[in-house]
């Protein structure tokens, strides 16, 4: 199975840097433990793969909106700006 994510660094309000990933979550993801869960592993795939990950959060479409799990800086970010264009895949 292959996952959509998106990985972007942005300016942070301290002014340094902030590495993040958001990934696109699987209809299988409908509980908040099973988000956890599923948002757990996939970013520790991202970093075992290499990949600088400071937040993640997960995409999903609920009741057709879009909304976002995970980190809360990270997820009121996306829920201004949307989600990111993906960049890469990760197998699973």
């Amino acid at each position: 199975m292959q996952i959509n994510f998106a990985h972007l660094r942005e300016r942070a309000t301290n002014g340094g840097d902030i590495n993040f990933v958001v990934f696109e979550a699987s209809a299988n993801s409908n509980t908040d433990a099973a988000r956890a869960a599923a948002l757990a592993s996939l970013t520790s795939r991202a970093l075992n793969s290499g990949l600088r990950v400071d937040q993640s959060a997960l995409a999903f479409t609920e009741n057709g909106r879009i909304k976002f799990f995970g980190n809360k800086n990270l997820v009121n970010y996306l829920s201004r700006v949307g989600i990111p264009h993906w960049t890469h895949t990760l197998t699973i």
